[in-house]
């Protein structure tokens, strides 16, 4: 049964797509099928696999509504075990559709429970927001890897994530957990950057991973090609950061080459 971790955190630009599409890519490389969700209505995960929105015939939209399971709607990538269920602009209307639904709040889970069996890793990518788009991703995985970026506020809003996953686990999903908490944008020669890190370590000692991503052009440059950054530069230190990330998750789980525990 596939580990299921929602990437999130309501500040937008701390690198949640780019984490998902990177980490997917490192998961595919060491034999692990991964199926990826875009979750966010800017579809930045479904372009930085290079998947063109124009020529979806279904995304994750129609499976929020119950149109389309996910297993119709996973596209395979040309990314070695990585398939995405893609987002358009068309997910920005899905929060206020949802209101009227039936069991809104776990309409991802439903949708994700038929495809468990099937994959070894599940990565759900989240709006920059505490949406309904977002609690349907808490309510679906098992646990929630949090991107931060090394800047002042950074500690404000991971209070208010990490009240938003209690409440969740309190009412909805008593299994969700932490998956971690992931430093990026990290610049070692800014004293800022190792406040941050020092004080979330300080407050979050069990819950902060070793792996830190850096600043990196190429990371930067890779999803203008449609690519992760594994296959665009595979020498630069934001691949580097990206397979230590996925060794580092792989040793937390202690997973078989399908997953099991």
């Amino acid at each position: 049964m596939a580990i299921v971790i929602a990437c999130a955190n309501q500040k937008g630009g701390v690198g949640k797509s780019t984490t998902v599409v990177n980490l997917a890519a490192a998961l595919g490389q060491k034999n692990k099928k991964v199926l990826c969700i875009d979750s966010d209505a800017q579809g930045n995960l479904t372009s930085g696999f290079g998947i063109k929105k124009k020529n979806l015939d279904s995304t994750v939209y129609d499976v929020l509504l119950g149109k389309r399971s996910i297993a119709e709607t996973a596209v395979p990538t040309k990314f070695k075990n990585v398939s995405v269920v893609p987002a358009t602009s068309d997910l920005a209307g899905a929060d206020i559709e949802l209101i009227d639904i039936d069991n809104r709040s776990n309409r991802m889970k439903m949708a994700v429970l038929t495809v468990k069996a099937a994959y070894d890793f599940i990565l759900i990518d989240c709006p920059p927001s505490l949406s309904l788009l977002t609690v349907n991703a808490l309510c679906a995985c098992d646990a929630v890897l949090i991107p931060l970026q090394c800047e002042f506020h950074a500690l404000e809003g991971l209070s208010q994530l990490i009240e938003s996953i209690r409440l969740v686990k309190q009412r909805f999903n008593p299994a969700i957990d932490i998956e971690g908490i992931l430093f990026t944008m990290y610049d070692g020669r800014l004293g800022l950057t190792h406040q941050v890190v020092n004080e979330v370590r300080k407050h979050f000692p069990n819950k902060t991973l070793q792996t830190v991503i850096p600043r990196n052009v190429r990371l930067s440059e890779a999803p203008s090609h449609g690519m992760p950054v594994i296959y665009y530069d595979k020498s630069s230190k934001g691949s580097e950061s990206y397979i230590q990330l996925a060794n580092e998750i792989l040793l937390k789980h202690k997973t078989d080459v399908r997953g099991q525990k």
